[in-house]
């Protein structure tokens, strides 16, 4: 029964997590796009505020996966290519979620360089590495 709830907070946190990581460049598109200060710093505060605000389900995404992960056990571990391989892709968000800090202090200090058409860009790439990673996760193929 534990299983399960852990399970079950590693999907909610993972859930909240992936919303804001897929909003937060959106924010960005619209703040690339304006030339109106007052815009552009009302778009700082939000971007500053989402950022802080998802890196906490971030986190307790890793915390429940990780005990899951020992939950199961270390032979199941080593037999599992298709979480290996899930966890790479997970590397890679965490990665995502770092750099999204990088352009979000740029954005506070007036010095980002990259056009909306970017951050569109920016903003679409994690589905499928989303979609890869629950794809992995439900049919453990591998």
């Amino acid at each position: 029964m534990m299983l399960l709830w852990i399970k079950a907070l590693h999907v909610f946190f993972m859930v909240a997590w992936m919303s804001g990581l897929f909003y937060l460049p959106r924010l960005m598109v619209y703040h690339a796009q304006t030339d109106i200060q007052e815009v552009k710093d009302q778009f700082k505060i939000m971007e500053k505020r989402l950022w802080y605000f998802v890196t906490p389900f971030a986190l307790l995404t890793l915390v429940f996966g990780v005990w899951l992960i020992n939950l199961y056990g270390k032979e199941w571990f080593v037999t599992s290519k298709w979480l290996h391989i899930k966890l790479i892709l997970v590397t890679v968000l965490y990665a995502y979620h770092g750099y999204l800090f990088v352009l979000v202090r740029k954005f506070s200090k007036d010095e980002n360089t990259h056009s909306s058409r970017f951050f569109r860009f920016l903003n679409e790439a994690p589905v499928l590495i989303v979609l890869a990673i629950i794809v992995l996760a439900i049919v453990k193929y591998f």
